[in-house]
């Protein structure tokens, strides 16, 4: 038996990978990649395969920047590998 812990992101990134494409389910993969505190100083939008990302200040900027190669691998672990090639992040 797996632990729940284990099969839950599991079960998540299973329904998110083929539920169609819409800004709440970016919203929601963004949420879940970077934590409620950065979800709350950021807005996403999905423009193709570009996720840009706006910010409330500098540095939340210089943050989610620093931290968009991490932020990327699990966006594309819960959307599907490649749904986004591309974090723009914008003040």
């Amino acid at each position: 038996m797996q632990p729940l812990a284990q099969a839950i992101p599991r079960v998540l990134a299973d329904l998110l990978r083929t539920a169609p494409s819409s800004p709440g389910k970016i919203d929601f993969a963004w949420k879940a990649a970077v934590g409620p505190a950065v979800a709350r100083v950021t807005h996403v939008h999905l423009e193709g395969r570009r996720l840009l990302v706006d910010s409330k200040t500098q540095a939340w900027t210089r943050e989610v920047r620093r931290s968009s190669p991490v932020i990327l691998r699990r966006l594309n672990a819960m959307l599907g590998t490649d749904t986004i090639e591309e974090i723009v992040v914008r003040a």
